[in-house]
């Protein structure tokens, strides 16, 4: 009997609001939404969490921030994902918190606060932002 060929992982498929940080993380940029009434910085939404303003502008953030809180994935939701794996919640330099993977460490080393850096894995048409400790 053969084995079942392997299901890749969902990947996200960007729209027209998304664009600007799939094309910047496809050039190894992770950008962020700057409000350009309050200077405010945010990952999503059209309007400022801050000052509700409308305006804003992409600009690409430094990478870096520390880990805010993880958790560990025991049960496969999906056939794409191997369990066990991380789920973390980084807060960036800039004050943004984005939901990601920490990679270049074991599960067992995650610690709430430690510093990482952005690191990029690359598929044909999108690239995830992944973070690996500083």
């Amino acid at each position: 009997m053969s084995e079942a060929p392997a299901v890749s992982r969902p990947l996200p498929e960007p729209d027209e609001d998304s664009a600007p940080f799939f094309e910047g993380a496809m050039q190894g940029k992770l950008m962020l939404i700057r409000c350009t009434d309050c200077g405010a910085k945010r990952l999503a939404r059209k309007h400022c969490d801050t000052c509700f303003g409308p305006n804003f502008e992409w600009v690409e953030a430094s990478g870096k921030g520390k880990v805010y809180t993880f958790s560990v994935m025991h049960q496969q939701f999906h056939p794409g994902f191997q369990v066990p794996y991380n789920i973390a919640t980084v807060e960036l330099d800039e004050g943004p918190r984005i939901n990601t993977n920490l990679v270049g460490i074991e599960i067992a080393d995650i610690k709430v606060g430690m510093p990482v850096v952005v690191d990029w894995e690359k598929h044909e048409d999108v690239a995830l932002p992944k973070f690996r400790p500083a």
